[in-house]
C-alpha cells in the first residue's frame, strides 16, 4: 500500500492511499489535524484535476468513487464537492461543508492521476517526463520506442503516436535521467504498468532526451447528424467512447461542445435519444457547465461513469456551424 505525501512537507492537505503508486488511491484529506474522506457523490475529472495538481502528479486520468481503492475510516469530510479545476488545493473547492454528509465510507472517492508528462511542447507534445519516487525524471531515448508511446499518448488523453524524437529535440530537461528500458506491450492503460529491465545505455545524458508527438486530443465528437456540428454527444474518456445522460442538460452545456469542436454558437440542447441511442458506457450525468471550460471533460457532473441513466436519454447537440 502506497502513502502519498508531498515530500513530507507539514503543510500537506490531501494524499491518496491504496492505489498501485502514490499517484493513485483513495482520496483523503487532512482537517483540524485529523485524515478523513470525500464522498463519491458529485466527484468527476474537474475535482480529481485540482488533487493531481496539488499532488504534482500531472493530469487525471480517472475520478472514482464507490471505494474503488478500499473503504477509508474516520471522518467524511467533503460530500458533493464542487471545483472548478483550477484551484490550488481540494479544500478551496465548494462543498456541502466541512462534516455534513448523508454517505458511507462505501463511496470514497478515489483519484488516478497521470505520472507522465509532455514538457517544452503542447499539451499532447513536448519532453517526456516520468514522475518516479515523488521526482519528475527525463527518458533516455534509447529506452523508449513506439509501443511505449502508445501507452503515454493513451494516458495524457491524447490521440495516437505520430513521431517519437530522440537528441532532446524539445530541449534538455534539468532533472535527473531514467535510464531503464521501459518494455509496454503497448495495450496499458499507464506507463507505470509497464515492465522496465536495466539498460545497457549507461552513459545516457540529457542530450539524450526523448521527445513524444502525439495526435491532438479530441476528446469529444457528435453522431447521427446531418454534419461534424450536429448529433449525439459522445466523450472519449480511458480509450473508450461513451455517452452523455439528458438529466439537467441545457444550452451552457451544448455551448462548451460547440466550441470545443470549433462550430459555433448552440443552436439547441436536445435529450431523449434525439439523435439515436448510443452504446457502451454513460460517462456523464446531472452535467453542470459553467461555460467558460475548454472541454466538456472539465464540467462538474453528477460522478464520472455513475450509473442512473440508460441509453434512451443520451444527449444531443446542434450548433451554428458546419
Amino acid at each position: 500500500m502506497f502513502l502519498l505525501s508531498k515530500r513530507d512537507k507539514a503543510f500537506v492537505n490531501v494524499r491518496l492511499v491504496g492505489g498501485h503508486s502514490r499517484c493513485a488511491g483513495r482520496v483523503e484529506v487532512l482537517h483540524r489535524g485529523q485524515w478523513g474522506t470525500v464522498c463519491g457523490d458529485g466527484w468527476d475529472l474537474a475535482d480529481a484535476a485540482v488533487v493531481c495538481r496539488e499532488l504534482d502528479c500531472g493530469e487525471p486520468v480517472d475520478a472514482l468513487s464507490d471505494a474503488h481503492f478500499g473503504q477509508g475510516s474516520g471522518p467524511i469530510w467533503i460530500n458533493y464537492i464542487e471545483c472548478s479545476g483550477s484551484e490550488s488545493t481540494l479544500k478551496m473547492c465548494r462543498s456541502r461543508g466541512w462534516g455534513k454528509h448523508d454517505c458511507d465510507h462505501s463511496k470514497d472517492a478515489g483519484v488516478i492521476c497521470s505520472g507522465v508528462r509532455l514538457v517544452g511542447g503542447s499539451r499532447c507534445s513536448g519532453r517526456l517526463e516520468i514522475l518516479h519516487n515523488q521526482t519528475w525524471m527525463s527518458v533516455c531515448d534509447a529506452a523508449f520506442d513506439q509501443q511505449d508511446a502508445e501507452v503515454v499518448c493513451r494516458e495524457l488523453d491524447c490521440g495516437a503516436p505520430v513521431q517519437v524524437l530522440g537528441a532532446a529535440a524539445f530541449g534538455k530537461g534539468d532533472t535527473q535521467m531514467w535510464t531503464q528500458e521501459i518494455q509496454c506491450r503497448g495495450n496499458e492503460s499507464q506507463i507505470h504498468l509497464c515492465t522496465t529491465s536495466p539498460s545497457h545505455q549507461n552513459n545516457c545524458s540529457h542530450d539524450n532526451d526523448v521527445g513524444l508527438v502525439c495526435a491532438d486530443h479530441v476528446n469529444v465528437r457528435l453522431v447521427g447528424g446531418h454534419s461534424r456540428c450536429a448529433g449525439r454527444v459522445e466523450v472519449l474518456h480511458r480509450g473508450q467512447w461513451g455517452t452523455v445522460c439528458d438529466d439537467g442538460w441545457d444550452m451552457t452545456d451544448a455551448a462548451v461542445v460547440c466550441r470545443e469542436l470549433d462550430c459555433g454558437e448552440p443552436v439547441d440542447a436536445l435529450g431523449d435519444a434525439h439523435f439515436g441511442s448510443g452504446s457502451g458506457p454513460i460517462w456523464m450525468s446531472y452535467v453542470f457547465c459553467t461555460g467558460s471550460e475548454s472541454t466538456l471533460k472539465n464540467c462538474g457532473s453528477s460522478g464520472w461513469g455513475k450509473r442512473g441513466c440508460d441509453h434512451t436519454k443520451d444527449v444531443g447537440v446542434i450548433c451554428s456551424g458546419e
